[in-house]
């Protein structure tokens, strides 16, 4: 890299984390102000939640009408939908919630078409599926990510491995060479933000834009799943084509086709433990798990039963599981044990509120 381009880096780098504070201060207004990014009155419920977001008019309502038992309104208009409409998709035993978002437009970032509520409605889920027209330009999926960019959603990304602390004094370490940005643009980074002594450390090739998401905060990683709607109205290489993308699904909402992949690959991203619960002396209940999202532990478990149970907790067994290290013998954990999906877990509280009955918990 030559002296020109790492001076223009530098340079990009300062303009980069001065708009993002000026962004956050414009998106992400004060307490006392109104207008924030207040989403949607819908309580979360159920294991998972997970929201539709795409343009008008392409088929979100009628996918939460097939996959639920809850019908929302669809109509061959714009905007039909106004307000978050909730379903629930039971699978294996789990309850996920399906939100039915209004339709966005561009600008929804600024405010536009109630998009403010959207968003931040959208931050509160385990999982999102951007809906789009097959018949439609790609231009429609590059608009949404800008959206949803816009507002510190990022998809299918992890949090950058950097860990940052504010100190009296400090300094930079990094355990990776440093290829897409450099040092001195990440000291100025931290000047413009007034943080002259902290400590961070480094520990993966990151570039400026991801440095400036760890110093915010406030960012969402969230995994996405693209959902192109209307695949009976395209052609076979079309949608061969479409089908082949990473992260991506294809359906026709009106004709029923693929929604059952849908639902599986809903699964697969969220990712979640089943835990079943079982009376001591009685076969487990396997028509009723708990679940749980990957690296949940024993306390996790415990308080996906009752919240009394982790207060009064003794022990717990790994009957049977990937995670007892003398699989398939029992093991003995404390509550910060990790469970594995498809372990067998049996916990022992103690004579507490619950007049000494015991609880055992099971994952299948």
């Amino acid at each position: 890299m030559g002296i020109v381009e790492k001076a223009t880096e530098y340079h990009l780098g300062l303009l980069k984390a001065k708009l993002a504070r000026y962004r956050a201060q414009l998106l992400e207004p004060t307490s006392k102000s109104s207008g924030g990014g207040t989403g949607f009155d819908v309580q979360k419920t159920g294991d998972a939640r997970v929201a539709l977001i795409g343009f008008p008019s392409v088929g979100k309502s009628t996918l939460l009408s097939k996959c639920t038992h809850t019908q929302s309104e669809s109509a061959a208009y714009e905007f039909t939908t106004l307000t978050a409409i909730p379903g629930v998709i039971e699978y294996q035993g789990a309850r996920i919630q399906l939100l039915d978002l209004p339709g966005i437009v561009e600008g929804a970032s600024e405010g536009r078409g109630r998009g403010r509520q959207v968003v931040a409605t959208a931050k509160t889920a385990d999982l999102i599926l951007i809906m789009l027209d097959a018949t439609k330009s790609e231009e429609q999926r590059r608009l949404l990510e800008i959206e949803l960019d816009a507002v510190g959603i990022r998809l299918n990304k992890t949090r950058p491995d950097v860990v940052f602390k504010r100190k009296t004094t400090g300094g930079i370490n990094k355990t990776v060479p440093l290829t897409k940005t450099d040092e001195k643009t990440i000291r100025s980074i931290l000047a413009s933000y007034k943080l002259h002594n902290c400590d961070v450390m480094i520990r993966e090739d990151i570039t400026t834009d991801e440095f400036i998401d760890v110093l915010i905060g406030t960012r969402k990683y969230i995994p996405c799943l693209y959902v192109y709607n209307k695949i009976d109205a395209i052609s076979l290489e079309q949608m061969d084509k479409l089908a082949r993308e990473d992260h991506t699904v294809v359906i026709s909402c009106e004709l029923g086709l693929n929604l059952d992949y849908l639902i599986d690959k809903i699964w697969e991203e969220l990712d979640l433990v089943k835990v079943y619960t079982k009376k001591r002396g009685v076969h487990p209940d396997l028509d009723d798990p708990v679940c749980l999202r990957k690296g949940a532990t024993v306390e996790n478990v415990c308080n996906g039963i009752h919240r009394s149970l982790a207060a009064n907790f003794r022990y717990a067994l790994i009957v049977q599981g990937k995670s007892s290290k003398f699989n398939p013998h029992a093991q003995k954990v404390g509550l910060y044990h990790h469970v594995m999906d498809e372990d067998v877990v049996s916990t022992r509280p103690g004579r507490s509120h619950t007049n000494g009955r015991r609880m055992t918990v099971f994952t299948k």
